[in-house]
């Protein structure tokens, strides 16, 4: 009998992370706004399509939104990952308009067209900013939960600096 047959899936976020597949490691999704605030976030093992956290990302947002209008449409900003028909369905049905381009795409319009500004370096800082926290950069931590804590922690802080200087 092989070592993952005597062990069984967690039943709870303390039990411990197992591994599957060929990468070890956590990924972290976060969605942000345009200031990179981060709005909501979900973790999985590293070996799990960028795709499969979209509709979980989404409907973990911790505010309220604004209800979109044709004035006002909301935007959804994602790099190539979140790239397919499912992926576009789960965006539309929220009530976003998807922006999903590849990083090619936005690095020939920055080229090709004077003042464009690519919008995918919002959540690239904000992942910056949550490697800045040690604790984080590197996953040591045995179970799923007390990651998330760290992150919603660092999320939280991040707020905090960035409402200080948008108001401060």
């Amino acid at each position: 009998m092989g070592r993952w047959a005597k062990l069984r899936w967690p039943l709870n976020a303390w039990d411990r992370t197992l591994r599957i597949g060929e990468k070890n490691g956590r990924k972290r999704s976060v969605l942000v706004d345009e200031r990179g605030v981060p709005l909501s976030l979900t973790v999985s093992g590293a070996n799990v399509p960028d795709v499969k956290h979209l509709e979980k990302l989404l409907d973990g947002i911790a505010i309220s939104r604004p209800e979109p209008d044709e004035a006002h449409p909301q935007n959804l900003c994602a790099d190539a990952g979140y790239m397919g028909k499912a992926a576009m369905q789960a965006v539309v049905d929220r009530n976003y308009q998807p922006h999903i381009k590849q990083r090619r795409d936005e690095a020939e319009a920055k080229r090709t067209q004077p003042g464009y500004k690519p919008r995918r370096w919002t959540v690239e800082r904000t992942h910056s900013w949550f490697n800045r926290y040690r604790k984080l950069l590197v996953s040591f931590e045995k179970t799923t939960a007390s990651y998330i804590s760290l992150l919603a922690l660092a999320a939280a802080l991040t707020a905090w600096r960035q409402t200080i200087t948008i108001y401060g």
